[in-house]
């Protein structure tokens, strides 16, 4: 088991479209977050940035971005891109730079200024690159992408357009008791049905939108947190980055083929499995012991598939899970209490850090209205394009 880090600070610029710069919002977000820790700026030794690639040069740079907003001081920076595992990946590093001892304080920054509609490929012709042909070759836009895994869903498992819908009503009436959320207003599933068919069988209100926000933590050792005056710090005890294994067997876009499985056997479970597996493991926990988790909620459907893959359930089981309350507020575990995706919609570099943001309001006790009574471990999960893994543990 590695050591574990304290995350002493967190702090959010709300979601929503905004009309400025990704730089705004990820400023916004440090600054509440170093507030929120009782660290001075000048205290920091390292920014980690999760890039934004649609945001021009400064975005391809986003460590220095910040750090040169916030004022230079001399900290070290550092930028990383894993698409919606960007969050996660500046964690892990933050994370590995305080193990070493090469800094005590550092400060995860993500922000999005995100494009009207759904997120597209950047121009050029880009033949070896897998999001570009299946966008190009497949015209699979992302809902497509989406549709594609709830009508699996449906085939495979048994599971309705009711279940899906339910998902949305859970997860919006979450997200209209979130201050830092897009959409704060309750919807019910005669909504989500009455919405436009966006990718067979998926509605509107079963995708979530793309947003402009901001998030950020600050982490420290654990001998800092105690100098610091808090001897019981939420702990960062896990960060999963895993990557596929061959032979991948399941269609899993971007990539538009499967491998032969002819010689080599596949992995006892997918790619999404492995991801929670490997931050168990490294945790020395299991799914029983959780309070709660915040999952990658592209659509409804995408969500009662992380039910399966963090093992809440065994597979095919999710819709069940769902029906019984077990993932609501109050239930057995309750799953995106911020509201998810379907309330925040998506700012690629933040929402990885957003969900340990929303895990360590939890295990402090600061969520209010929404609060898991007596959380102590939470896990995060999401995937980013390319094979980028993406889940944390925090505990108590």
């Amino acid at each position: 088991m590695t050591g574990e880090v304290a995350v002493l600070g967190v702090g959010m610029h709300p979601w929503g479209k905004w009309g400025r710069g990704f730089t705004e919002y990820g400023t916004a977000a440090a600054r509440a977050a170093l507030a929120d820790a009782g660290v001075d700026w000048r205290d920091v030794d390292s920014v980690v940035g999760a890039d934004t690639v649609r945001g021009g040069y400064p975005g391809y740079v986003a460590g220095a971005t910040f750090t040169k907003a916030l004022g230079w001081q001399g900290a070290r920076v550092t930028s990383v891109y894993a698409a919606c595992a960007s969050g996660a990946q500046a964690v892990a590093v933050a994370r590995a730079q305080i193990l070493a001892g090469l800094a005590e304080v550092v400060l995860v920054v993500g922000a999005d200024s995100a494009p009207k509609g759904f997120f597209r490929p950047a121009g050029g012709d880009r033949s070896d690159d897998p999001d570009w042909l299946r966008f190009r070759v497949l015209g699979a836009t992302n809902p497509a992408y989406f549709g594609l895994y709830a009508r699996r869903r449906m085939a495979v498992h048994g599971d309705t357009l009711e279940d899906f819908a339910q998902v949305k009503v859970k997860n919006a009436a979450l997200g209209a008791l979130n201050p830092n959320a897009r959409y704060r207003k309750r919807v019910t599933a005669d909504e989500v049905a009455a919405s436009a068919v966006v990718a067979d069988p998926l509605r509107l209100l079963d995708i979530c939108a793309t947003s402009d926000g901001g998030a950020a933590l600050v982490l420290t050792g654990m001998e800092f947190a105690r100098r610091h005056g808090v001897a019981e710090p939420v702990r960062i005890r896990a960060v999963s980055t895993v990557t596929p294994r061959y032979p991948t067997t399941v269609l899993d876009l971007p990539d538009i083929a499967t491998d032969s499985a002819a010689s080599v056997e596949p992995a006892g479970g997918t790619f999404r499995a492995s991801i929670a597996r490997a931050a168990y493991e490294e945790a020395g926990i299991g799914p029983e012991d959780l309070s709660l988790a915040e999952v990658y909620d592209l659509s409804t459907a995408l969500e009662l598939q992380w039910y399966e893959d963090l093992g809440l359930c065994d597979e095919g089981e999710a819709a069940k899970l769902l029906r019984e309350g077990a993932t609501a507020l109050g239930g057995r575990i309750p799953v995106n209490t911020s509201g998810g995706l379907a309330s925040f919609g998506e700012a690629v570099p933040a929402q990885a850090i957003a969900q340990v943001c929303e895990l360590t309001w939890q295990l402090r006790g600061d969520s209010g209205d929404r609060q898991v009574v007596g959380a102590r471990v939470g896990i995060t999960a999401n995937q980013g394009l390319f094979g980028h893994g993406s889940s944390v543990i925090a505990v108590r």
